[in-house]
């Protein structure tokens, strides 16, 4: 009886943690998941990709702060914008890794990586610095939804672009004595 009713209590606890599971937001969406399956063994075509897809969510949390009409909800649409970018941005430095093992050439790719890493730390500095049209307790209130990701984003995005400038000057100096020779 004892079994029983422990066997009944972790399959009650197993349904009550599906929910949540299920509920999970995908940040890519299904048409982004599927170009980059199809460039799986492209590595300066998946680079730029997912270049584009983070892009694309800087452009969104920009598009939200200026919208007046998003003031309700901005700061928890802001935070998963954030959220969104930080998983695209560790998804394309763990490609960069990945195929950089792999000793692919991504010095064209690289040259776009290090440019969009500066982009987005220029933004991402000017979201921590806050919205100066808005008053100071909206703005701070607002910030504080969204502050881990941001905080997030900015270790991730600085990390990126010292690793992407590392492996583009390694690369170069590769291909440089490879020529030399």
């Amino acid at each position: 009886m004892n079994a029983l009713r422990k066997s009944a209590v972790i399959f009650l606890l197993l349904c009550l943690s599906v929910p949540s599971f299920a509920s999970r937001r995908d940040p890519l969406t299904e048409a982004e998941v599927a170009q980059l399956r199809d460039t799986t063994q492209e590595p300066v075509k998946r680079i730029k990709l997912l270049v584009a897809f983070a892009r694309a969510r800087m452009l969104a949390i920009d598009q939200v702060r200026g919208d007046t009409k998003m003031a309700a909800d901005r700061g928890k649409r802001i935070h998963d914008l954030l959220e969104d970018f930080n998983y695209i941005a560790d998804e394309l430095d763990s490609n960069l890794d990945m195929y950089a093992r792999q000793h692919s050439d991504l010095r064209k790719a690289l040259k776009e990586v290090v440019e969009a890493y500066t982009d987005w730390q220029l933004k991402l500095r000017g979201l921590k610095a806050g919205d100066q049209s808005q008053p100071k307790e909206t703005s701070t209130a607002e910030m504080k939804q969204y502050d881990f990701p941001l905080d997030t984003a900015i270790e991730s995005v600085n990390a990126g672009l010292d690793s992407s400038r590392d492996l583009l000057d390694k690369q170069n100096k590769e291909t440089w004595g490879k020529a030399k020779k």
